[in-house]
């Protein structure tokens, strides 16, 4: 089976280490466990290609998006589309045109529908809006136009979220090509974790990008007062981003320095080995009005055997089975975030239990096997 993987997003380095770039390696991971040969379409490959890509991917680079001023970088990308045809002619044919949702890329999903090939959309996030918030986006209606292209024209949705299936449903005249599909976990990544706890310290731990809607100042605040009642925590922020000199100062003026990690970024192969140091995982987003989100640090938390605790919003209300596998908690609320802090390090064998939940259900559930095993069934 030949594949177009298509990932047209100059933010996301293919071979990268951010959470996309791991969902990117992983989806083509396991394509090529099915016996698929991948041409990746890519403007920026973000690192060395894994050995164990090399000889199943032929990669065709697009041209790179230059930094400069934000129109004229949309027109870049836009003019992108005419590469991609052209690679797209000559080295067809595929049996499957696959693409990663970008704001600029239609022509592969309308390439497929020229040609007949079976097309999958891989939808994310809500990048429109997403885009206008937080980075700016100067021809928003161009945006717009090709969304409407490329979510129509394609013969299936992959959404990772029902919000954004419900996100999907106000630019589509056929919402039954939507298919929710969440992220998953590499069992074989955790297959070596083994608990590295120490008896006299209990640490609290969080993965992920130091950005705002992750509740970073949340978690804060309460560790801050667990730690004041049990000298015994500690805290490990496993990560990098935006909110970093911020919490570093917040760090200062609780005077937490001694007992609060800071790591900076990590390359994906050093979590399994952060993730055995922590004694649970925890999810402590805000109360979020739109959270489409699919956190892969939930399900890695999981595969790690941690217990868990998550804010009661969103897709973690259907991961998390409270007082089974970890703990939901009101979003924002930071005494209750202390209180089952507080449960599971009074009870060690309640917070085993949790973890060993946990784990069960996410390598019965949600690997990145399953989930391309749901992706593929698509065009069976």
């Amino acid at each position: 089976m030949r594949i177009a993987y298509i990932c047209a997003d100059a933010g996301i380095p293919v071979f990268g280490e951010k959470g996309c770039s791991i969902h990117v390696q992983e989806i083509i991971r396991c394509f090529i466990k099915k016996g698929a040969k991948i041409s990746l379409f890519t403007p920026r490959l973000g690192g060395e290609i894994p050995q164990e890509f090399k000889d199943n991917i032929d990669i065709y680079l697009l041209p790179p998006i230059p930094k400069g001023e934000l129109e004229l970088r949309e027109k870049k990308a836009i003019s992108i589309n005419h590469t991609l045809y052209q690679l797209l002619e000559q080295n067809h044919p595929f049996d499957l045109i696959y693409e990663r949702y970008s704001l600029w890329s239609y022509q592969g999903i309308e390439y497929g529908y020229k040609h007949n090939i079976p097309t999958i959309l891989e939808v994310n996030s809500p990048l429109i809006d997403e885009q206008e918030k937080h980075r700016g986006l100067f021809h928003k209606i161009e945006a717009e136009n090709i969304a409407h292209k490329v979510f129509n024209l394609t013969n299936h949705i992959v959404a990772v979220s029902e919000e954004i299936k419900s996100y999907l449903k106000s630019y589509l005249a056929n919402t039954e090509k939507i298919k929710v599909i969440s992220n998953g976990v590499n069992p074989e990544r955790f297959s070596d974790v083994s608990r590295n706890l120490k008896k006299d310290i209990f640490t609290i731990g969080f993965v992920g990008t130091l950005k705002p809607w992750h509740g970073l100042n949340i978690l804060l605040d309460a560790f801050n007062n667990f730690y004041k009642k049990y000298p015994q925590g500690r805290l490990l922020i496993v990560g990098d981003g935006t909110q970093k000199e911020k919490l570093i100062q917040d760090i200062s003026n609780k005077k937490l320095e001694a007992v609060v990690t800071l790591t900076g970024k990590v390359s994906p192969n050093k979590i399994p080995l952060l993730l055995s140091q922590m004694d649970v995982g925890v999810a402590p987003y805000p109360a979020l009005k739109n959270f489409y989100f699919s956190p892969l640090k939930v399900y890695e938390y999981m595969a790690a055997s941690l217990p868990v605790i998550a804010s009661d919003i969103g897709q973690l209300k259907t991961i998390i089975s409270h007082d089974k596998n970890g703990f939901l908690v009101p979003a924002g609320d930071i005494n209750a975030l202390i209180y089952y802090l507080e449960q599971l390090f009074n009870n060690p064998l309640l917070a085993q239990k949790m973890g060993q939940n946990g784990h069960s259900y996410v390598i019965n559930n949600h690997t990145w096997i399953q989930v391309t095993d749901s992706i593929l069934n698509l065009i069976k």
